[in-house]
């Protein structure tokens, strides 16, 4: 029984003894708070705790054409598609080859005999083992290994084929995007001019000096300029967002592709570009590994000609229980040995006519491959021709824009001077107009022919440099 006295004579050194050493941590932890040695220095760029920090803003991308198709070719799914079609072939020759190998294989089951011989079990379980190894299949076995790995070498060639479409895609929807651009700045131009031209018309009106028709004329004229300014500002968000689609970004991310319309002149040699052709381009080793893969189909079909030959080794037991362990007939277990031959000797002429269907899939193929050398042949010479045209039409666009833009010149200067009509202010800019636009579609076309005659040829050169 306890004592009350002790009790709150125990209680009272408790309250003695922790009193002082609560006060003592309340007074270091209100040093801690205070001390301002023990609080370290805000340094200059931090934000006080009153205001909310800013978001970063999002960062802008910038692509020339090179690196626009590297992104492409790193994050474009069509590649990531096609790379995991060519991971799916090489576990493809890794199964054939597997099929050459020994296969084992297990058998377990039960049987009732309604009627056994004499000494013979009525109710049995048995367990076989099998190993079996295949020794001539009419070479059906090692052409699918090979046709495996032709199939390796054709996705390949997809991979490059697909690679390369990917970049003159990219290629040309970026030069469609400067040409849209070009076209901007011409517009912008085309309605800087129409607007001192009002202002003039309306000037010489207002002192009574030119007809109010010049003013509707001219107010028309840059009503029909600033349609098409919207009309190619339209068509560079429209790139734009092509772009970002093709490069696999967000159509909202803050993108800029850097880069002009250049003249680089370039005369490639015909028969040197059919040569490169023919020895690069991927379509056509695929249509040469088409072949090859269609040959061995016909030694795959035309192996049911021969006979099957394997080897076999079995491991048997038997039991009158679940677990095999003997029985009265057959106590020990056992294993046999031997080899096998299958022979289909006749089948109506099946096999004789699937493989005749099979070679005459690879005489189709050889005419396909002989075909596509031909429209290879005249893409490419095709390529060459329109090239020399753009080299000339943009020596004659310069030409053209700077006489439009003397013209026009003159044409405000005999207006201001009052020998020149409004009429004539106005078809000199719409010729100025139209021989800029002139420029840029010839600036574009030959960079356009140019990056198409190096796809042709099979060559990559996402920044469409000029050897």
């Amino acid at each position: 029984m306890c004592n009350p006295k002790p009790v709150k004579n125990q209680k009272s050194m408790f309250s003695k003894n922790f009193c002082p050493v609560l006060l003592a941590f309340l007074l270091c932890a209100a040093g801690l708070i205070a001390s301002p040695a023990r609080v370290p220095a805000m340094p200059p760029s931090s934000v006080s705790a009153s205001e909310t920090p800013a978001q970063p803003a999002a960062e802008s991308l910038t692509f020339t054409l090179e690196q626009a198709v590297q992104q492409g070719l790193r994050a474009n799914p069509r590649m990531t598609a096609v790379r995991a079609a060519l991971r799916g072939s090489e576990f493809g020759e890794k199964s054939a080859g597997a099929a050459r190998l020994p296969a084992l294989s297990a058998n377990y089951g039960f049987a009732y005999d309604d009627k056994p011989v004499a000494g013979g079990d009525r109710e049995a379980w048995t367990l076989n083992v099998n190993l079996n190894q295949p020794l001539f299949t009419g070479w059906r076995l090692l052409s699918t290994q090979q046709r495996a790995q032709l199939f390796i070498e054709q996705v390949q060639a997809e991979v490059a084929n697909i690679e390369l479409n990917l970049i003159l895609i990219i290629q040309e929807q970026f030069l469609e995007l400067l040409k849209a651009r070009e076209n901007v700045r011409s517009a912008e131009d085309s309605v800087i001019r129409l607007q001192s031209q009002l202002q003039n018309a309306q000037a010489f009106f207002d002192v009574g000096l030119r007809p109010k028709l010049d003013v509707l004329q001219a107010e028309v004229d840059l009503a029909q300029a600033e349609q098409v300014l919207l009309i190619a500002r339209n068509a560079v968000a429209t790139q734009n967002a092509r772009l970002n689609t093709l490069l696999n970004l967000d159509l909202t991310s803050p993108v800029e592709y850097a880069g002009e319309l250049l003249y680089l002149p370039y005369q490639p040699d015909l028969d040197d570009s059919l040569d490169r052709a023919f020895r690069q381009r991927p379509d056509i080793a695929l249509a040469r590994k088409a072949e090859e893969i269609a040959d061995k189909d016909v030694t795959i079909t035309a192996s049911d000609r021969y006979p099957q030959v394997s080897a076999n080794l079995d491991y048997f037991r038997r039991g009158d229980d679940p677990g095999t362990s003997g029985s009265r007939s057959r106590p020990d277990p056992w294993w046999t040995a031997g080899v096998n031959l299958r022979w289909q000797a006749f089948d109506w002429g099946r096999t004789r006519y699937a493989t005749e269907q099979a070679r005459q899939n690879v005489l189709r193929l050889r005419e396909e491959t002989a075909n596509l050398h031909l429209e290879v042949s005249f893409d490419v010479k095709s390529l060459h021709l329109k090239l020399e045209e753009a080299a000339a039409r943009i020596a004659v666009a310069q030409k053209a824009v700077e006489e439009a833009r003397e013209g026009f010149r003159i044409a405000q200067a005999r207006f201001q001077a009052q020998v020149g009509t409004n009429t004539d202010v106005l078809d000199a800019q719409a010729r100025l107009t139209r021989s800029e636009a002139d420029l840029t579609d010839a600036m574009a076309d030959y960079q356009l022919t140019l990056a198409r005659l190096f796809a042709a040829t099979g060559e990559r050169n996402p920044g469409l440099l000029v050897p």
